[in-house]
């Protein structure tokens, strides 16, 4: 039997991400890939994959999957999320686990992931990642055009999503620490290329107003309710090509920010570009935060991307020995019913 994760329940949105199809816009096909880059190099790097290698970008609510193989390891980066690990399908409780560490499963275990916190996203790695193949050199899911991932949708019941290795390595479990996934008071953004075509009125509320996510927002375009702007030469241009990240804002006025799954040209005005080192912080809004922007320079945007480019090279750094909570071992000695209910020690601390 190939070994596989056998979808129970697939969660409220989850697809299969890497960081994207690169060089072919040109031809109209999105880069896609992770909303949150460096929470997917996180989860990678905790199973020891490399950090471009395809995982689960989860998306409010988590899946559960069967572990269809000798063994995994697994890891969650991104949002705060609960996970458990239940003995079989029938059993309903288990050991409880929480992201930004690593893993181990079983053979027939079922693994459950609940709701995000703090973020809209979570990744789920496994060692050795998926026996998916790629499409224009990337597993990542880009669901309006039904290619990559996997059958180039979001997971359903009863897929069985195959895995490239049989069983895990024998190693030990890691976690993250130090890792800054905190959104900035206001994100960074600079001006234009078409903000002459919107008074200045509509630019200084742009940058002074507050915003919130809309429930229209997917993984194409975060849709702003707020302050609308006032277009002053029209609310249609020459079709022209969507940089990740643009605002762009059509004739209702209201600023859209497009994000991974975005149109690869678009007709309407940009008033702004929100910088690239802001980006997976904003990939991570949910439904409902509030958003408001500041102008940088292209400059300040450029030294920001350098000392991105430096966070994102020292996570490796980052990684460390890690050991599970007493609450997590006490619960997986009950489960396995190895003690009556009761530990009379402290558990003894990891050495690094």
């Amino acid at each position: 039997m190939a070994a596989a994760l056998r979808i129970l329940d697939p969660g409220l949105l989850t697809t299969v991400q890497d960081l994207g199809r690169v060089g072919y816009q040109h031809l109209g096909v999105p880069t896609g890939g992770a909303l949150d880059p460096v929470s997917l190099r996180a989860a990678n790097l905790l199973v020891g994959n490399r950090p471009i290698e395809g995982a689960l970008e989860i998306a409010y609510v988590g899946p559960t999957f069967v572990i269809e193989a000798d063994s995994a390891n697994l890891a969650c980066a991104g949002a705060d999320v609960s996970i458990e690990v239940l003995s079989d399908e029938v059993a309903t409780t288990g050991v409880r686990l929480s992201s930004m560490q690593s893993f181990r499963a079983q053979r027939g275990q079922v693994v459950r992931i609940g709701p995000t916190s703090g973020s809209s996203v979570v990744y789920l790695a496994v060692e050795g990642g998926f026996e998916i193949t790629p499409v224009l050199g990337s597993v990542s899911t880009y669901i309006r055009g039904h290619i990559g991932g996997w059958q180039g949708r979001a997971l359903i019941a009863g897929d069985v999503l195959p895995l490239r290795r049989s069983s895990g390595s024998e190693r030990d479990e890691f976690r993250v620490e130090g890792l800054d996934l905190s959104r900035p008071s206001r994100f960074r953004v600079v001006l234009g290329p078409q903000n002459t075509f919107f008074s200045e009125e509509s630019i200084e509320a742009f940058l002074k107003g507050e915003y919130t996510v809309s429930p229209a927002t997917d993984r194409m375009a975060i849709l702003l309710d707020g302050p609308k702007l006032e277009h002053t030469a029209g609310h249609d241009i020459i079709s022209d090509g969507i940089a990740l990240g643009s605002v762009q804002v059509p004739g209702h006025g209201r600023p859209i920010v497009l994000m991974a799954d975005r149109q690869t040209t678009g007709g309407y005005p940009k008033v702004a570009t929100v910088i690239s080192a802001d980006l997976p912080a904003l990939g991570r809004s949910r439904i409902g935060d509030k958003i408001s922007f500041q102008e940088i320079s292209i400059e300040e945007a450029q030294q920001l991307r350098r000392l991105f480019v430096q966070q994102i090279d020292s996570i490796p750094t980052r990684i460390v020995h890690g050991h599970r909570t007493g609450d997590d071992l006490t619960a997986g000695l009950l489960t396995n019913n190895l003690i009556s209910g009761i530990v009379d020690a402290q558990l003894a601390p990891p050495v690094e």
